[in-house]
């Protein structure tokens, strides 16, 4: 590879991981402002919790897969499902 092919790649490679990070979507929360992942994420630990409060309740923690998979799962899926809902 020539010296020309080889910075246009690093040069365009540079370009598209700078892209995203032009403005990030927070809230203004009691006036301070935090990014809104966090506040999905921090929703989502919380049905997560009720979740398994749901799933203790009514016997059934027992059936889902290992649990140090299963909760982290969840927690991702409602994380990415309030982020879609709420921001996009």
């Amino acid at each position: 590879m020539n010296v020309k092919k080889k910075s246009l790649i690093c040069i365009t490679a540079v370009c598209l991981f700078c892209a995203g990070c032009a403005q990030s979507p927070s809230m203004d929360v009691m006036g301070s402002f935090f990014p809104a992942g966090m506040i999905c994420l921090t929703i989502a630990v919380i049905l997560t919790f009720v979740v398994r409060y749901l799933l203790v309740r009514y016997r059934l923690e027992s059936e889902v897969g290992p649990l140090a998979l299963f909760y982290p799962s969840v927690v991702l899926l409602f994380s990415a499902l309030l982020w879609l809902i709420l921001y996009r």
